[in-house]
C-alpha cells in the first residue's frame, strides 16, 4: 500500500504540468491528448500539428468529454472514466468523434490520473488509417465472396441447363410406381421399352437394380424428400444417376424421376432438326439463365439482354398461354406444346417442352425450344420445280439413250432429296446428312453432291 501511495503521490507531483505533458504525449507517440477534471470536463486539448483529428477540437474545452463523441460510443467514454477513477489507469478503448460530412473519426484512447486527486490525461491515437486498411480488407473479402457465389451460381445454372437438355424425366404415380408421362429425352432414350406410360418404373432397370430402385421410390414417397442413387438401365451397361423427388399434382402424389448418364444417346427425334435451345426460368417465367442456342434463337446479343425478362415477350398467343403452360408444369411436372409462335420479330413456330426443376430452394422451370420441321405444304415450290424437271427429262425419250436418261434421273432425284433434307433440317448439314444416311463431309465437299435447282 505504501508503495502504491508513493507512486500516486509521485504522479500527483506532475499535476501542475498536465497541459505540458499532454503536448509531450502528442509530440512523442499520439495524435491527440485531452486534460480532464474530476467531472470529465475537458480543460485542455493538444493535437498533432500536421493533420489534426478535428480542426474544431479547441471548442471542446469546457465541455464534458462524453459530449464530444458519437452517441454509440458514449458508454465507452463513461467506462474509461470509471476505470481511471477506481484504478488510476484505464485500458485502451476506441471511440468515435463526429467528423465533417457526417463521417465518424475513430480514435483509440487510454487515460491516466496524475495523483490521487489530480487531473486525468486521455491520450488518443487516430485510427482512420487502420480503419481504412480494415475496410479495404473487408471490401476485398466481400469481392471474393461475391465472386465465389457468382461462380457457384454460374455452375448451378450450367448444371440446370444441361439437365434441361439431356436428362430423361419421368412423372411417376407415387402409389402404384407406374409411369404417368415422360419427356422427349426419356421417350427416345427408352424407346426400346415401348410406350412408357403405364409401365412400372422398375421394369426399365436391370434385374439387379430393381430392388434399389424400388427402395428409392418408396423412400422418396414416405420421406417427402429427394433421394438419389446409381443404377443400371435394362440393356445399358452404363450406370445412370437416378433421382426421385416427390411433389403433389392436385390431390395426387407424384414422383419426378430424373435420370442422366454419359452413355445416354442424344435427345434427337428422327426427322427433326437438332436445334434445341434451353432456358431456366422462375415460377412465373422470368429468365434466370439460358444457353447460347437460346440467345441465338431470340436474336439477342448475349444472355445479359435476356436475363430477368419474361419469356412471355417472345412466346405465346394469346398472352396467357405461357401462364397456362407454367401452371401445368408446376402441377404435372412436365408440359409440352407442339407448336407455339416465337416472335423474333417474325413469327416462327417452335415446339416447347417444360420441366419442373427440383434442385435448390428456388422453384425453377426448364424450357426447351425446338424449331419445328417444315410442313409438307412448305415443299410445294420444290415439288413443282422437281415435277417440271422430270417432265423435261421425260420429253427426251427418243432423243437420248436410256443410260443417259437414267444418269440424269439419278442426279435429279439426288438433288431433290438433298434439298428436302436441308430444308427439313433448317440448313443444318449434319442433321441433313443423318436423314440421308450419308456423312456430313460428303454434303460439304464441292462437286460431290450438287444441290442446285434442276
Amino acid at each position: 500500500m505504501n508503495q502504491r501511495s508513493g507512486g500516486t503521490d509521485d504522479l500527483g507531483a506532475l499535476a501542475p504540468w498536465a497541459q505540458e505533458l499532454a503536448q509531450t504525449f502528442v509530440s512523442l507517440s499520439s495524435d491527440i491528448a485531452l486534460v480532464l477534471d474530476d467531472a470529465g470536463v475537458i480543460t485542455s486539448v493538444a493535437q498533432a500539428g500536421q493533420e489534426p483529428i478535428s480542426p474544431t477540437a479547441a471548442q471542446w474545452i469546457g465541455r464534458p468529454w462524453v459530449e464530444t463523441v458519437s452517441g454509440g460510443t458514449r458508454r465507452k467514454v463513461e467506462a474509461l472514466l470509471q476505470d481511471v477513477t477506481s484504478t488510476g489507469l484505464a485500458r485502451r478503448r476506441e471511440v468515435n468523434h463526429p467528423g465533417a460530412g457526417g463521417t465518424d473519426i475513430p480514435v483509440a484512447y487510454t487515460a491516466i490520473r496524475l495523483g490521487r486527486n489530480g487531473p486525468v490525461i486521455a491520450v488518443g491515437r487516430d485510427m482512420r488509417a487502420i480503419a481504412a486498411i480494415q475496410q479495404r480488407f473487408l471490401d476485398a473479402q466481400q469481392d471474393l465472396e461475391r465472386g465465389y457465389w457468382r461462380a457457384r451460381q454460374a455452375e448451378t445454372h450450367e448444371r440446370q441447363l444441361l439437365q434441361v437438355l439431356t436428362d430423361a424425366v419421368l412423372v411417376v404415380d407415387a402409389a402404384t410406381l407406374t409411369i404417368v408421362s415422360a419427356n422427349r429425352t426419356a421417350a427416345n432414350w427408352l424407346a426400346s421399352s415401348g410406350a412408357l406410360a403405364g409401365q412400372s418404373v422398375e421394369a426399365l432397370f436391370d434385374a439387379r437394380s430393381r430392388g434399389p430402385i424400388h427402395q428409392l421410390l418408396v423412400t422418396a414417397r414416405s420421406s417427402g424428400r429427394p433421394v438419389e442413387l446409381r443404377a443400371r438401365l435394362l440393356g445399358n451397361p452404363v450406370a445412370a444417376s437416378v433421382a426421385a423427388t416427390p411433389f403433389r399434382a392436385t390431390d395426387t402424389q407424384r414422383l419426378l424421376v430424373r435420370m442422366r448418364t454419359t452413355g445416354a444417346p442424344a435427345a434427337a427425334v428422327p426427322g427433326a432438326p437438332l436445334r434445341e435451345a434451353a432456358a431456366v426460368t422462375d415460377s412465373v417465367g422470368n429468365i434466370l439463365s439460358c444457353d447460347a442456342a437460346f440467345v441465338a434463337l431470340m436474336k439477342a446479343d448475349d444472355d445479359g439482354a435476356l436475363i430477368g425478362k419474361s419469356v412471355a415477350q417472345w412466346l405465346g398467343e394469346p398472352a396467357d398461354e405461357l401462364a397456362a403452360l407454367l401452371q401445368e408444369v408446376r402441377h404435372a411436372g412436365l408440359a409440352e406444346r407442339a407448336a407455339v409462335p416465337l416472335r423474333v420479330p417474325e413469327s416462327l413456330p417452335v415446339q416447347l417442352s417444360a420441366t419442373w426443376l427440383t434442385e435448390g430452394d428456388q422453384e425453377c422451370i426448364g424450357l426447351v425450344l425446338r424449331q419445328t420441321p417444315p410442313r409438307v405444304a412448305e415443299f410445294g415450290e420444290a415439288q413443282a420445280a422437281f415435277a417440271q424437271a422430270w417432265t423435261r427429262l421425260c420429253e427426251q425419250l427418243g432423243t437420248a439413250s436410256l443410260p443417259d436418261m437414267l444418269r440424269d434421273a439419278t442426279a435429279l432425284a439426288e438433288q431433290h432429296f438433298i434439298r428436302m433434307a436441308l430444308e427439313r433440317a433448317c440448313g443444318d448439314t449434319v442433321v441433313a446428312a443423318g436423314l440421308l444416311g450419308v456423312s456430313p463431309q460428303s454434303l460439304a465437299r464441292p462437286g460431290d453432291r450438287k444441290i442446285d435447282s434442276p
